[in-house]
Parts: C-alpha cells; structure tokens; sequence
C-alpha cells in the first residue's frame, strides 16, 4: 500500500472546501498539519459540539490513543465507556456524549485500534494480524478504563464492530464493566467445548466445507458475495480508498443505504443461514460479485436534494469521516473482519454467561440486527441471564446513535440509572 496518496487529491479537497467552507478547511489544517513532520494532533474543537474535548491517552497496551471525552471537568465522576465501528470513529458517539455527560457521568470514547488519530498513518494489509484479535482489544479498553482513573464502570456501550467487543469486556471482566447495551450486531457469546466425550465416545462430525454458502452464493443469478468475506480481501481497503467518487461521496453513499433515510430498508428475520435467505439482504451486505463495495454503494447515492434535507449527518460533520479516513485508508478497521492468530485463547471463557444487566438497542430500519439469523433470540434467551430488553428504534437504520440520538440517549440513560442505582 506504500503507493497509495496519502491525503485527498487536490480535485477532491478543493470540491470539499468549495462545498463545506470554512469548517472543512479547519479541519484539514487540523488533520495533516502538512510539512511539519510531528505527530497528529488532536481533532479542531470546531468539529465537535460543547463540552466535549479531544487528547491523547499514552501507553494504553502499547498505544497512543485517542480519545474523544465529555463530563471531564468534575472529578469523582461514575464513568461511561463508548466503543464504536466500522467504519467509524469516536466521532460517531458526538451526539450522545453531552446529554450522558449533562446527567452526571464521565464518557469517554476511543478511535479503536486501526483507526482514526489512534493509527494516524496507514494499516497495512500484511501488518501482524495479532494486536486485531478480541482478546488483545479487550486488553486496549481494560487499559484506557485504568488510565482514565477508573476501578470500574457503571456501564459499556458498544456499536456495530464494538457491539460484541462490549459484549466480551462485560461477560470476561463484570467487576469492571457492570452493565452493558449492545447496538446494530448481536453478540455471539463465549465458544463452546465439547462435552464428555471421555466417558462418552461420539463420532467425529462429518468434514463440512466452511466455503459452502459462498459458492452458493456466487451461483445465484445474479452472483453475489457476502461482504464480510470481501472486507477481508486485500483489495477492500484499495477500492474504498480509492474510489472513483472521492472519499466524501463514497460516505454520503455508504451511509445513506444503511439508514432509515433509504427507503429499501425494511428488515425481517431471515429463517436460515442459506443463499436463498441471504439474498435477501440489501446489496451493501450481499454484494453483486463483480462489484467493490464503492461501486456498489454509489448506484444509492442520495440527490442533492436528500442530502441537503439531511439533518442527523450534514456534509460538515461527514467531511471529518472523510478527511480521517482519506489519511488512514480502512485496513485497521477491515483487520477486524480477518480473524485473527490467538482467537482459541477466548476458550478460556466457553460456556460462560453474560451475567451483568444487559440490553440490545438497533434501528428498527436496520438490517444489522437480523443479518446473522437467530443471533439475536440466542442473546435474549442463552447468552445473557439478566437481560433488560430489546428495542428497535423508528427513524434510525445502522446508525442509531447519529440518526436518533435524542432518543437513543433516552433509553440509555433510563437503563443506566435504573441498573445502577
């Protein structure tokens, strides 16, 4: 990847700036700081609402991280750790941080590993697979909580990629990480082992083939491909990076046809985890084959007219998705996607419940919460043992806490005073 630009073309910065103003360029010059040669500095208070501030945290599990935080100014404050995906930011909690903050807690939101001011420079798809595995992630968010002054947390709330993440701190550390709300991807819960198999000999299974439902996929007419299984090819991160709209384009349409605003969003429960059933899901989950995800989100690009109607996500506030992104490219969020070497070690935990009080939270436009199906009556009814409830909001599709974050805040503060009370 050592070829690739590492900024926007001067085309593609000059069409922002000309439609952003002002705001974008601040953010730009905050961004690159070109010519200096020092390290990245923290986001333009600019770009983010009152009350919340960018800083670096040092020697978190090896990193430098960054951290977007709201309720700082009061010591002694309860603390509210926000985790996010992909792809995102911690930029992505924004709208929620201030009315966490304003009911008397210290949030505090990291740029995950790969990502953001966190990985400033570009995550190559060779780099080591190790430091992406769930258990040393685990390891980067126990070590921000300490850093960050804090024994234990009242709460973790995790979205998308940080949903099951949030959903391992609370199952592998619930002395840490007290209650837990999960949003847009189920969480799958500790690995099992096999049971008694000395006493009682069993057959070995028969040999499956692991490629089966993508083959059957590619068989479809018109072919398909299940986009996990394209996030971790080589050729992911290139397209995406750079893609033949520009960076701020490519967002405007991912984003778009994953939100309620897209009119085709109309989730149902699938009955199995067949081609048939998968075909079901929107084209930015089950690709057309021949396509990259930038060229398949761009035949959904929303008018001019729906973007500028557009409140919960304006060009200003998707030009700092851009910018970030059009410096890191997505290898260290698509490093997610790969598995990685030491994931057996999470055996540590097979057959361990989820026992603190928990809760899923999704857009009810969102197709994320049935992509994988029955993950999520498994997390109501067998992985969690306090579990408080499932809710589907109306208005939001796959980003819940930008789309409907009035609400979202709503129910998240109702969960966290009525569990930790």
């Amino acid at each position: 990847m050592s070829s690739r630009r590492s900024t926007l073309t001067r085309r593609e910065f000059t069409a922002a700036v000309g439609a952003l103003g002002p705001l974008a360029m601040t953010a730009r010059i905050a961004a690159s700081q070109p010519g200096t040669g020092g390290p990245i500095g923290p986001l333009s208070p600019s770009v983010l609402p009152p009350g919340i501030r960018s800083r670096y945290v040092d020697n978190v599990n090896g990193l430098r991280l960054h951290v977007l935080e709201a309720g700082y100014q009061t010591p002694g404050r309860p603390g509210i750790l926000l985790i996010h995906g992909f792809p995102e930011l911690a930029y992505s909690w924004r709208k929620i941080m201030g009315p966490l903050a304003a009911a008397g807690y210290h949030v505090f939101a990291p740029d995950m590993r790969g990502y953001g001011r966190t990985s400033p420079t570009p995550v190559n798809y060779d780099d080591d697979l190790r430091p992406y595995g769930t258990v040393n992630r685990l390891k980067d968010m126990l070590a921000l909580v300490s850093a960050m002054g804090h024994r234990s947390l009242p709460a973790v709330f995790g979205h998308d990629q940080g949903s099951p993440l949030a959903g391992w701190c609370a199952l592998a550390r619930p002395d840490i990480f007290r209650s837990v709300v999960m949003m847009s991807a189920p969480f799958g819960g500790a690995p099992t082992l096999t049971f008694n198999t000395a006493n009682v000999p069993t057959a070995p299974a028969p040999a499956g083939n692991p490629n089966a439902i993508y083959d059957e996929l590619a068989k479809l007419s018109p072919p398909r491909k299940h986009y996990q299984r394209y996030y971790q090819t080589r050729e992911a991160n290139t397209n995406m990076w750079s893609s033949k709209q520009g960076m701020l384009a490519f967002f405007r349409a991912y984003y778009h046809a994953k939100s309620a605003d897209w009119q085709q969003n109309k989730p149902q429960p699938l009955a199995a985890r067949t081609a048939a059933e998968w075909a079901k899901l929107p084209r930015y989950y089950v690709m057309d084959l021949d396509k990259g995800m930038a060229e398949q989100v761009a035949v959904d690009m929303p008018t001019a007219a729906e973007i500028a109607a557009n409140k919960w996500l304006p060009d200003a506030e998707l030009a700092v998705y851009a910018e970030e992104y059009g410096r890191t490219g997505f290898q260290g969020g698509l490093n997610g996607y790969r598995g990685a070497p030491g994931g057996e070690d999470l055996q540590l935990f097979a057959g361990k419940t989820l026992d603190v009080p928990s809760s899923f939270i999704s857009g009810k436009q969102d197709w994320g919460t049935y992509q994988n199906p029955g993950s999520l009556e498994r997390l109501e009814k067998q992985i969690t043992t306090k579990y408080r409830g499932t809710h589907l909001l109306d208005g939001a599709g796959h980003w819940v806490q930008q789309e409907q974050s009035a609400a979202l805040s709503a129910l998240l503060l109702e969960f966290i005073k009525k569990e930790t009370r």
